[in-house]
């Protein structure tokens, strides 16, 4: 198949550049340590997910499950993929795009979305026996696969994800149980933007959103005394409820961390309109100020 190079002007760039925060919003009180392996995942595991908002699980993937979603992830950015145009650049990159190769162009990607139907490689990893069976146990029913996309903080640039509640952006149902499964492929640390969560956050409803440095929780409403830092070694996959507060800080390093990341919803759920996400989420309209 012969690589194509998206035109200049095709490409997405990130509508947010990456706004100065207070590192304050990223002080830690803890560490989360993951299950050694699917082995290990039991009922008591289902109770801790259900309790604290997440669980997380070393070594779910192989180490050449890990390479060949990188090769995958690769061969994409590459333009191996006609018709593809499912990539966001970091804000930062716009000046550059045009004078980079393909290669250079992958410490610049931001995400990439709706890829499975493209890459084997990684549709074979968003319907892995092992990712399944841990979301039905989670969601109590059959899963169905609700959105895929790898998230990439390129090294140096990679802009912070303010802390906000998934399900702030879809338009499902507030009871419905939705499932991410976050999958890192590098090492993901406290230096390079691992995820920050708040243990027992999902339990507290769902919460208003501001578009301020992207749609997130007011930084003011951010529970900075909970944070809790949870790093993954590659293969190591974190599992949390969608109301759960979470956030990365930037990649002020030179290491990449790239992810892999699943949404499962229950196969029967309904939809919601927009407008009726938004009256539970917020727009800038609500009587609320941040």
């Amino acid at each position: 198949m012969v690589a194509t190079e998206p035109k200049v002007e095709e490409v997405r760039v990130d509508e947010f550049s990456g706004a100065e925060y207070d590192e304050h919003l990223y002080q830690h009180h803890g560490v989360l340590r993951g299950i050694d392996g699917l082995e290990a995942f039991g009922d008591e595991h289902v109770e801790q997910y259900r309790e604290l908002g997440f669980v997380s699980i070393e070594k779910l993937l192989s180490p050449d499950e890990v390479q060949s979603s990188l090769a995958g992830l690769l061969d994409v950015i590459d333009g191996k993929y006609p018709g593809f145009r499912h990539i966001q650049f970091e804000a930062k990159a716009r000046p550059l795009l045009a004078t980079l190769s393909a290669a250079q162009k992958q410490d610049l990607v931001r995400k990439i979305f709706n890829f499975i139907e493209y890459e084997p490689r990684l549709k074979a990893i968003a319907e892995h026996p092992r990712i399944l069976e841990v979301v039905r146990r989670l969601i109590g029913e059959e899963p169905a696969l609700f959105e895929n996309k790898a998230l990439i903080k390129p090294p140096r640039i990679g802009r912070e994800k303010p802390w906000h509640q998934d399900h702030a952006y879809w338009n499902l149902p507030l009871e419905a149980k939705v499932v991410t499964a976050w999958i890192a492929l590098d090492p993901a640390t406290t230096e390079n933007g691992c995820l920050y969560v708040i243990p027992g956050s999902h339990r507290e409803g769902p919460v208003v959103h501001f578009r301020r440095r992207d749609w997130q929780i007011c930084d003011t409403d951010v529970s900075t005394n909970r944070i809790f830092a949870a790093p993954l070694a590659p293969g190591g996959c974190l599992f949390f409820d969608s109301m759960l507060h979470h956030g990365t800080p930037a990649n002020a390093s030179p290491q990449r961390r790239r992810a892999l990341q699943f949404v499962y919803i229950p196969a029967s759920v309904a939809r919601i309109s927009q407008a009726e996400r938004l009256a539970v989420f917020g727009s800038e309209g609500k009587d609320v100020t941040c």
